[in-house]
């Protein structure tokens, strides 16, 4: 029990430390996030359509 006690009384201590962004920073950083998420799903997403439409052709075009 006293090494639990231990434990999280070190723990509240370097949550002290720790440098908590801004809202203002934690607003554009989750911009900045949902924005690349938006463009890889894009980019994966047309590169899927190619991909389909290629495979079909070879496919249908050797049967």
């Amino acid at each position: 029990m006293f090494k639990a006690g231990k434990f999280f009384g070190q723990v509240k201590t370097e949550m002290k430390k720790v440098a908590w962004p801004s809202r203002e920073e934690l607003i554009s950083s989750t911009i900045v996030v949902l924005c690349s998420m938006i463009i890889l799903a894009l980019f994966i997403g047309v590169c899927d359509l190619v991909f389909s439409r290629v495979t079909n052709f070879l496919i249908s075009g050797v049967l």
